[in-house]
């Protein structure tokens, strides 16, 4: 009786979890030896596809079989050995080394030229089944990202609905992914840091346990989350149908943090200051020091030049924040005046139907236009005029202005009007910014004078400040001596709140385009 060994295969360990294929496998493979009078020292089980070469029972197997630990080997059918040509190369040397191998299901004999060639048709049949079925994979895949579609699993913030279905957001996850992305964008936390106040506040993997540094770094780094759909291992990139949980804007802000091209990252400030106020002539940041018990603001830059191009500049704190609250104080809005900014903008959001549904109409235009573009890009490879680097790179592009372009159009078909949105925020902001600056912490005023302020210079001793367009329009607006609204208020806030509309609308349309 002779010694042989027993090999067993299926594709994937699902398969050998829940299927019947590796018990049927191995009750031919039993009734066989027990037929042909053969003893199996020893099974060998695979649960990994035959595609590719470098599986590792079969190769010991293999290995095994040149030592001639065995006589020979029963294996269920050709394709269970080997759906590559490499893989059946090894088999057909065994076999011509002596080593007997036999095929439970299949009456085919390696020891004869008639049954070796058949074999080897089985086996480039084999072959050829496993190639097609990949391309065939292949193409669907890549057909449902065209549609918009992600094959994939859902990443953590999403829910999966099923094949052809679009992500959902998890009403769960969600905000916590969102809220990832506004404390990274905001420069005041590491990576570490971050984890730690994630996990605090409930952000949880598939698993429901803590998601790692790893983790969040590829949340970070992923654009689902903006509506675009990235494949790591080709690095293609498509529109997805998905709803995006974060701006284009907010995302390329993370990625600058991330690759170290943002000049604030992740800085623990110790001065009000600091990266705020800077030179006027060199325009290098100030930099802040404690001395006799003040916040003095200094050049640095002034001493590594001869000539020296700076005025000597040594400003204290409280001399800056003076300067500032004149300009700040300036902001502050009458009742009167926040009554008719706020009924312009009631009044304005009930008649902007129509505006928006030139916007849209507008958008539309935009989209079919963008989206015959990448049509005719593709049909430029096609016919050889674009070589496939420049193709992917222009594709990549167009793929992260369409979806720019859908998420715009999202927000105007759900009747927002982000402009109206801007001028809300920065009326009501303006309205008591003064009061507000005085009673906040100072990593709050930091954050309040990013959103005041465009420009901060001192030289020598003189401190220039600039207000933000927004806030420098309503500075800049005409007040009765009184203090109460006189007969033109009501045309020069419309007037003041027509210009803001405008300046926020084209804002937005240029960060579509």
């Amino acid at each position: 009786m002779g010694n042989v060994f027993a090999y067993t295969r299926v594709s994937t360990v699902k398969q050998g979890e829940k299927g019947v294929s590796l018990q049927e496998q191995k009750d031919s493979i039993i009734r066989y030896a027990h037929q042909h009078h053969l003893n199996i020292g020893r099974w060998f089980e695979e649960r990994e596809t035959a595609a590719k070469q470098g599986r590792p029972a079969f190769t010991l197997m293999l290995r095994l079989l040149r030592l001639r630990v065995a006589d020979g080997v029963i294996i269920h059918k050709i394709d269970r050995s080997a759906r590559n040509l490499g893989d059946w190369a090894d088999v057909g040397k065994l076999s011509d080394a002596g080593v007997a191998i036999h095929f439970a299901n299949e009456s085919v004999d390696l020891a004869t030229v008639s049954g070796r060639l058949s074999a080897d048709i089985q086996a480039v049949v084999a072959a050829h089944y496993s190639r097609n079925l990949r391309e065939e994979t292949k193409k669907g895949f890549y057909g449902r990202l065209k549609q918009g579609f992600y094959p994939l699993r859902a990443p953590i913030g999403y829910r999966d609905q099923g094949a052809a279905k679009a992500k959902l957001l998890d009403p769960a996850m969600a905000p916590f992914v969102k809220e990832c992305f506004e404390c990274y964008s905001s420069g005041q936390w590491s990576l570490p840091e971050l984890v730690q106040r994630m996990h605090e506040r409930g952000l949880r993997n598939r698993r429901g346990g803590p998601v790692t540094m790893n983790g969040i770094s590829t949340i970070l780094t992923n654009p689902f989350y903006v509506g675009i759909m990235r494949i790591r291992r080709t690095g293609q990139e498509f529109s997805g149908n998905h709803e995006p949980l974060v701006s284009r804007e907010l995302f390329q802000r993370v990625q600058a943090l991330l690759h170290g091209k943002a000049v604030d990252r992740v800085v623990q400030h110790s001065f009000l200051f600091s990266r705020l106020v800077r030179c006027g002539s060199c325009r290098y940041s100030l930099i802040g020091e404690h001395a006799k018990g003040h916040t003095y603001y200094r050049c640095h830059n002034r001493p590594f030049k001869s000539p020296p191009v700076c005025p000597t500049t040594s400003i204290r704190e409280e001399k800056i924040e003076e300067h500032l609250l004149t300009h700040i104080d300036t902001l502050t809005l009458s009742e009167a005046e926040l009554a008719l900014m706020r009924e312009w903008i009631a009044d304005r959001r009930q008649h902007s139907g129509t505006e928006r549904q030139v916007q849209i109409r507008s958008v539309s235009l935009q989209l079919d236009s963008l989206r015959d573009r990448m049509r005719r890009l593709a049909d430029f490879l096609l016919d050889g005029s674009l070589e496939k680097a420049v193709f992917e790179e222009k594709q990549k592009a167009l793929v992260w202005d369409e979806a720019q372009l859908r998420q715009r159009l999202a927000s105007l078909q759900t009747g927002h009007d982000i402009a109206l949105e801007e001028i809300e925020r920065t009326v009501e902001l303006a309205k008591d910014a003064s009061l507000l600056y005085k009673q906040a912490n100072p990593e709050r005023k930091r954050e309040l004078l990013r959103s005041l302020l465009s420009n901060l210079t001192v030289s020598g001793k003189n401190v220039d400040v600039e207000l933000a367009i927004p806030f420098r329009v309503i500075a800049n607006r005409e007040k009765a001596s009184h203090g109460s609204p006189y007969r033109g208020t009501c045309r020069t806030l419309g007037n003041i709140l027509d210009r803001l509309h405008k300046h926020f609308a084209k804002a937005d349309l240029e960060v579509s385009s």
